[in-house]
């Protein structure tokens, strides 16, 4: 996580100085649940199955504890070294994708569903999706997830989904991420980019320019959900799942410092502080800048 930080720019004043931490925003992370990971201690605050039903948290595929450990988690199995972006948030967990880290299109509109239902109960302000389907979903059921977290999106919080690793051909970003509304996160393309992981690529059907914003992606440190001591406490995977929290992450900070800030200043915000890379491939606006994105 070191490295993602330095990428991003995170070491600024409002973090060493000011110290946000996103303490105080709640973020619904939809995906294959939570482990009982001491990183995550005490700041779950609602869960939700939408696939098996069961009451209690748990993730038993790993995935979704990776991107919530990206996103929030504490670092207090490495002493703080591996904390993610905003390591006070509070969590809202969803599982949508199953033991195999796969989907229906159902479970999915089922949990967003929950959230609309939920958001003002739990204090809902970002939805983290790292999951998605691919161009080959039948145009009735893209409709319904594009409106669904339109739907959301038109409530005020702020929808951040990732563009999916089907690239890096032009038309190649997952479902809902072609929404033109949402905030959808592409991953960098670095030296220790995997083959086979390339980040989905825009446009859309209508021309919409996407990935919105890259962040760093591949070979990320984060909470593991087979967690018997510190010494396998993380664990490494890559793709736009695990930038697409890095985003959230900062959004939970920018919450922080200006509560009243609105998903459509977030997004126009991000539009503004990006930075280019040369060489970067589709990436939208740029790379995530954490340090303008919190400046005044």
């Amino acid at each position: 996580m070191d490295r993602v930080k330095k990428m991003v720019h995170y070491w600024c004043d409002d973090i060493k100085k000011a110290g946000l931490t996103g303490k105080g925003v709640t973020v619904a992370v939809l995906d294959t649940g939570l482990a009982p990971h001491p990183d995550f201690k005490s700041r779950v605050v609602g869960w939700r199955d939408c696939i098996y039903r069961k009451e209690k948290c748990y993730d038993d595929n790993g995935h979704g504890t990776h991107v919530a450990g990206i996103l929030g988690g504490s670092g207090q199995m490495s002493g703080g070294i591996l904390s993610g972006i905003a390591p006070l948030c509070r969590f809202v967990i969803v599982k949508v994708l199953d033991q195999k880290g796969e989907a229906n299109v159902a479970s999915i509109l089922a949990g967003l569903k929950w959230v609309e239902m939920n958001h003002r109960k739990y204090k809902i302000r970002i939805v983290n999706l790292s999951a998605g389907a691919g161009k080959n979903l039948e145009p009735g059921k893209e409709k319904m997830l594009i409106e669904a977290v339109e739907h959301l999106w038109d409530l005020g919080l702020v929808v951040v989904v990732s563009s999916g690793n089907n690239g890096p051909g032009e038309g190649t970003i997952a479902i809902p991420g072609n929404s033109r509304k949402v905030i959808t996160v592409g991953a960098v393309k670095t030296e220790k980019a995997e083959k086979g992981s390339c980040s989905g690529s825009g446009p859309t059907k209508e021309c919409v320019v996407k990935p919105d914003v890259i962040a760093p992606g591949y070979q990320i440190i984060s909470c593991n959900s087979q967690i018997h001591g510190k010494k396998d406490a993380y664990t490494v995977k890559s793709g736009s799942s695990m930038a697409t929290p890095v985003v959230s992450g900062a959004v939970a900070l920018l919450m922080e410092k200006y509560p009243r800030v609105t998903n459509v200043e977030v997004k126009l915000r991000l539009r503004e502080t990006c930075t280019h890379l040369p060489g970067a491939g589709e990436q939208g606006w740029g790379m995530l800048n954490i340090r303008d994105f919190l400046k005044l």
